[in-house]
């Protein structure tokens, strides 16, 4: 089993000193869904929701939230990220939503690409909770990763 890397010998937590470790090119993809009634997923698609073009703000929301990751999980490093992108799938029960995260750099960027999956997912559920306040969010996770000593990284199909 690994160790936990952010606990020291005392087992209190600690930021991880990646000065060490080469530069590489990493990526990471999230993804998560939010499930909803057909009136509000049908609002979402067709941009009728009253709150605005829910999907472009969470594209942007989503984005946003991966710049910031360091600011929200305290032991992240501040990364310069390269490249985010979050694509967003509606349908007639809901979105599905896949955040891509890139940099070169001595750490991953797992966590920018789950925040800024989570954060998308939020965003629609804060535009679309007047329709349905019953949505449902689900299916967080990591779907791939790049880079770095331990190379690449595919979850196994679900």
């Amino acid at each position: 089993m690994t160790a936990l890397t952010h606990l020291d010998q005392t087992g209190a937590a600690h930021m991880v000193d990646v000065g060490g470790k080469p530069v590489t090119a990493r990526q990471a993809i999230a993804t998560g869904r939010i499930t909803m009634s057909a009136h509000a997923a049908d609002a979402i698609r067709h941009g009728t929701a009253l709150k605005g073009d829910v999907l472009a703000v969470a594209r942007i929301a989503g984005i946003m939230a991966a710049k910031r990751t360091s600011d929200l999980i305290p032991l992240c490093h501040p990364l310069p990220l390269t490249r985010v992108r979050v694509d967003l799938a509606p349908d007639a029960e809901g979105v599905t939503v896949t955040a891509t995260a890139a940099t070169e750099g001595k750490t991953g960027v797992e966590m920018e690409a789950l925040t800024a999956a989570s954060v998308a997912l939020l965003t629609i559920y804060d535009m679309a909770k007047a329709i349905d306040k019953a949505m449902v969010i689900t299916g967080v996770r990591l779907l791939e990763k790049r880079g770095g000593k331990s190379g690449e990284w595919r979850a196994a199909k679900v």
